[in-house]
């Protein structure tokens, strides 16, 4: 059979993403991707330690992300993306730029992590309050809320699930439970779920239907920046972020109203 008429496979542009070794969802990435864009993925190396403060610190060391950037640069991605909240949130604000910074210079290419694209969506929505929910532990929980503190946005409402290990196992049934009992109408600007390995992409249309709120998540926060750097944008189904349409909710009759309050 003669192919020869398809001219070959299409260009590509690439995006490099680091993901700690316990990352399991590089299948909910690829749904925020658009066709003419490849994911490149490589993780740090295995350490056993469960899922806590050292462990975000451990997996986020210079040294140990500049390999792995290192490694991704004989794909050329464009852009490379640290794909760990905790791990990017640990050491505050000046931590993750430091540590975007050791990334670039890895790769002689543009970087950005989780959690700093955590900020730069908020930024984008404008929302000065937010409601947070993690699998995490209380104390690595803190630290998130401390981080985001820090950048200048109130934390109004947090849920913890209290997880130390296979969060990508945790059903979406438990997440919008935590996020209805976390945010409520009228007290944030927006809901994080956090943690790069908790699954979120279906839910985010959902929840921001009921509680009427943007709602991002570590992943889509994560390829949305990164794709944003590339000069193209984030798929998926009518999410806040992505489509200024969703951001946008029709007036309640006023007795469905009083039910939100």
């Amino acid at each position: 059979m003669d192919v020869s008429f398809l001219g070959g496979p299409r260009p590509q542009r690439g995006v490099g993403v680091v993901a700690p070794f316990d990352f399991a969802l590089d299948r909910e990435l690829w749904r925020w991707v658009p066709d003419e864009v490849s994911l490149h993925l490589t993780r740090t190396p295995f350490v056993p330690v469960e899922v806590s403060l050292d462990l975000a610190r451990l997996v986020s060391e210079h040294e140990t992300l500049g390999e792995a950037v290192r490694a991704l640069t004989a794909v050329s991605p464009e852009v490379v993306a640290y794909a760990c909240t905790s791990g990017s949130f640990v050491d505050g604000v000046a931590g993750e730029r430091a540590m975007c910074a050791a990334l670039a210079r890895a790769g002689d290419l543009p970087a950005l992590t989780t959690s700093g694209a955590l900020l730069e969506a908020l930024a984008e929505l404008g929302a000065r309050r937010v409601a947070l929910v993690t699998p995490y532990t209380a104390s690595l929980t803190r630290a998130l809320e401390e981080y985001v503190a820090e950048a200048g946005v109130r934390v109004t409402g947090c849920a913890c699930m209290g997880l130390t290990r296979h969060i990508w196992r945790v059903p979406y049934r438990d997440v919008v439970a935590m996020a209805r009992g976390a945010a409520r109408p009228g007290t944030a600007d927006a809901l994080f779920l956090s943690c790069t390995n908790l699954p979120t992409y279906d839910v985010i249309p959902q929840l921001e239907a009921e509680l009427r709120m943007p709602v991002i998540s570590a992943n889509q926060v994560t390829m949305w920046a990164a794709l944003r750097r590339l000069g193209t944008r984030a798929v998926g189904p009518y999410q806040a972020l992505l489509d200024d349409a969703a951001r946008v909710w029709p007036v309640l009759p006023e007795e469905q109203q009083e039910g939100w309050t």
